[in-house]
């Protein structure tokens, strides 16, 4: 017996994927509010650290 047959006969399986969706497209559309509403002083200031050369 295939494993897709186990989990078919498993009632109430079906709502997992669609969950589990829904948290992939609202963590990546917060991921990109934020990226996108960041204030741009403090996101080239983070973006330069590696590259300092100074150590504090």
């Amino acid at each position: 017996m295939k494993f897709i047959n186990y989990l078919q006969s498993i009632s109430g399986i079906s709502i997992y994927p669609l969950i589990t969706l829904v948290l992939f497209v609202l963590f990546f559309i917060g991921a990109a509010y934020l990226a996108f509403s960041a204030d741009k002083r403090m996101m080239e200031h983070v973006s330069r650290i590696p590259l300092d050369k100074e150590e504090n």
